[in-house]
């Protein structure tokens, strides 16, 4: 890793997101990854809107989602035994063309009025890509900087995506007013996946000695690993619990908006309620790594958890769109306060070498399982109304505050903590 700064008296705080984009190799990936979200988050905004438009069917945007992120719950293991096996920067440059690819197919079949399923399959052939890159990428961040600013590194990549979830909203609101279609956005999107192939080549992956685990035990070294990490595995589980039951309204966000608040899911309202949510998702997100980096991880967990419960239960109740924006903003930051927090305590007690694979089960917890919940409430959904999921998802959440205690689980396996890897 190069760190090109020069000391000055003012030296950031540890593991502060400051400290981290003050490494080069760092920064650059960083700033390419933005565009790259931005455009990703345009076309997911635009997609389920597209599609619930067409069809008014939530169980049908349900199986979208399922088509974009199921493919992580499969392909997450062998992603994360390849991110560990092989060369990351030659696969993570391979895995952007392959979803810049797709997204050009989902953007050409836009121009016209095509099957859903031809769309489906493009949103498929992206979510491939996607589920093949996110181990390796997650895997490849906290080797850019040193170990003491990996916090930082982290909630600044959650930033990214959660800032990005800002910016695309915002853009396609102003640019729809302005007659900008579909398919324009889908292809800015594929666009901006040039951006981070520019970033991968200029910068320096460090190598590491690999796992001489072989066959299929290196498929099952990830779940071996966790099982044999009480934080680990509680926090993997826990997070499945939160994607599969907390989760599932973000991908059902028109039905959500349609059903509940009477925003139409293809007007500028809905556009700018997505962009103050995911606002408020990226503040959640840069917090844990500058306001609140002094602060034990353990109990931001909780504290997240807690928060989540407490907004998503105004949300449900809401019954207009002015406390709708105020709810769904804090709903987003304690979303992203808590998943940032729990990455940021995984990935301290795993080894570089074993990182890929272990977040492999990250991924398939966190993307691979909210197809799933979104299949399971879509029709209930468009029977019942969306309140009721939401509410489900309020309580899984207290729930959730509840068991992740991390601070007792640690003073019960003193031996398994696995602290001094964050140093």
């Amino acid at each position: 890793m190069t760190d090109t700064s020069t000391p000055t008296a003012d030296q950031p705080r540890r593991g502060s997101a400051r400290a981290a984009l003050r490494v080069r190799d760092f920064r650059l990936v960083w700033f390419g990854s933005l565009g790259s979200y931005t455009g990703t988050w345009m076309q997911n905004v635009v997609l389920p809107a597209y599609v619930y438009n067409r069809t008014g069917k939530a169980s049908v945007v349900g199986l979208l989602i399922f088509a974009q992120l199921g493919p992580l719950l499969f392909l997450s293991i062998p992603a994360g035994v390849i991110a560990d096996r092989f060369n990351r920067k030659k696969w993570l440059v391979s895995m952007q063309v392959v979803q810049l690819s797709f997204s050009l197919a989902l953007a050409t079949l836009a121009l016209g009025t095509p099957p859903i399923w031809a769309l489906f399959a493009a949103a498929f052939g992206v979510g491939i890509g996607n589920a093949l890159n996110a181990p390796a990428w997650s895997a490849m961040l906290p080797s850019l900087v040193d170990p003491q600013h990996l916090s930082g590194a982290i909630a600044l990549n959650s930033t990214v995506i959660n800032g990005s979830r800002v910016v695309g909203p915002i853009i396609v609101a102003v640019f729809s007013q302005w007659g900008a279609t579909t398919a324009q956005f889908f292809y800015f999107n594929a666009a901006t996946y040039l951006l981070v192939i520019f970033a991968l080549l200029n910068v320096h992956i460090p190598s590491f000695l690999p796992d001489p685990t072989q066959g299929w035990r290196r498929f099952t070294a990830g779940l071996s690993i966790a099982r044999d990490r009480p934080v680990v595995r509680r926090l993997i589980i826990s997070l499945a619990t939160f994607s599969l039951l907390s989760l599932p309204y973000v991908g059902l966000f028109p039905a959500v908006a349609k059903l509940t608040f009477n925003i139409d899911e293809i007007g500028a309202t809905y556009k700018w309620l997505y962009a103050t949510w995911g606002l408020g998702a990226c503040l959640g997100g840069l917090a844990v790594g500058t306001v609140f980096s002094h602060v034990d991880m353990r109990r931001l967990i909780q504290w997240g958890f807690a928060g989540f419960s407490l907004t998503m239960f105004f949300f449900a109740l809401s019954q207009s769109p002015l406390p709708a924006f105020i709810s769904g903003f804090f709903l987003g930051f304690a979303y992203f306060f808590t998943t940032t927090s729990m990455m940021t305590v995984v990935q301290m007690r795993l080894e570089p070498e074993v990182r890929g694979r272990v977040l492999a089960l990250w991924f398939m917890a966190f993307g691979g399982l909210i197809p799933f919940g979104n299949m399971f409430f879509g029709p209930l959904i468009d029977r019942y109304g969306s309140r009721g999921m939401l509410l489900i998802s309020s309580a899984t959440a207290l729930f959730l505050a509840w068991r992740c205690n991390i601070t007792a689980l640690d003073k019960k396996h003193p031996a398994l903590s696995g602290q001094h890897l964050a140093n």
